[in-house]
């Protein structure tokens, strides 16, 4: 009996912040995994098909990350729980779930086979500006100058990453000289898909559980993202989701980025105050740069040194306004509501599910 009380007493005493920076290292490197593991099923085609295609690792994923939310949350569907929210809430809740759950996702893991993973990582963070121009204009929220500054000098990164880079055969449209790729501007599109989910849920459902809310967009998102590939692609697409080649990566996929990322980040958040894990999840960048560079081989280019510098920058500069904004307060609440958990995905980023 003393050596399992040990064991729980020494878990227990794990800081919580050491459980969100394993799952911010774990999510950076979500994106170069997911690529890596297209190039191996490139490799080793199945009747001419990639049997690790990003939709089959996009459909494989979502369905492990729903066990697993349904294993931590689940007690949380119950029925009075359920009879509690609105037609109008379940109605903004299936518009999250559609545009988080499943437009965004498959925009960009559709812009990871098109543009090179730090692309993907450094234009994606045009949601953290657009989420807090939004709150400002529809939302009316007060925000410091440190904030606003810092949104500023991180779209102004994004643009930088944009026009940067070195021009290819892959050139959606031209602005006046300014090249848009493919990849870049479909990342751009899912970034602003979730920067409306954002929204969403900080004005319509910011009280409705967590449990119910993370459990039903993954499970919608899921379901719609399939039908849509089906209308798309035709059934022929999914062929090999059932390929035992494809789950035995699926397994390491889903127990590294689903069981492990999403446990550390739940438990992080579970014991952790708002600005800590907005402060860890800033780091995500960086961590999904080094993984693009150590599992892939991606070397920064002039466009993610000078564009990365100043979306970086423009996190610090918020992430000092957030500080500067909760100094003066004595206590600090730890209870994550729906919207801040939307809020905090925004600050990871992409997390491969």
């Amino acid at each position: 009996m003393t050596k399992p009380r040990r064991k729980n007493s020494f878990i227990n005493q794990i800081p919580g912040q050491i459980y969100l920076w394993f799952a911010v290292l774990i999510f950076g490197a979500s994106s170069a995994i997911t690529r890596k593991l297209t190039e191996i099923g490139a490799e080793n085609f199945l009747g001419g098909r990639n049997p690790i295609s990003l939709c089959n690792v996009l459909f494989v994923g979502n369905l492990c990350a729903l066990t697993l939310m349904i294993f931590i949350y689940g007690r949380q569907w119950n029925k009075t729980a359920l009879q509690r929210l609105t037609q109008k809430e379940w109605f903004h809740l299936t518009i999250v779930a559609i545009l988080s759950g499943a437009l965004a996702p498959a925009l960009i893991f559709q812009s990871l086979a098109l543009t090179n993973v730090n692309n993907v990582i450094l234009v994606g963070r045009i949601e953290l500006p657009l989420s807090l121009a939004l709150s400002i204009l529809l939302l009316k929220e007060r925000v410091n100058i440190w904030e606003i500054v810092g949104a500023i000098a991180a779209f102004i990164g994004v643009i930088l990453t944009v026009i940067l880079q070195p021009q290819t055969g892959n050139v959606m449209m031209n602005m006046g000289g300014l090249n848009i790729g493919v990849g870049e501007f479909l990342a751009a599109t899912g970034a602003i898909f979730l920067a409306f989910a954002t929204i969403i849920s900080k004005q319509q459902l910011a009280h409705i559980p967590l449990g119910i809310y993370s459990i039903f967009r993954t499970a919608l998102g899921t379901i719609v993202f399939f039908i849509f590939a089906i209308v798309l692609y035709g059934s022929e697409h999914f062929m090999d989701v059932l390929s035992p080649f494809l789950w035995q990566w699926m397994f390491i996929y889903g127990g590294l980025i689903v069981v492990l990322g999403q446990s550390f980040w739940t438990k992080g958040l579970r014991v952790t105050t708002v600005s800590t894990a907005s402060l860890a999840s800033s780091f995500t960048p960086i961590a999904g740069i080094l993984a693009a560079y150590l599992i892939l081989g991606e070397a920064p280019t002039l466009a993610h040194y000078v564009g990365g510098s100043l979306i970086l920058f423009g996190i610090f500069l918020s992430q000092v306004g957030l500080r500067r904004q909760n100094s003066g307060r004595v206590m600090v609440d730890r209870q994550i509501s729906t919207a801040t958990e939307q809020e905090l995905e925004n600050h990871a980023g992409f997390k491969g599910v």
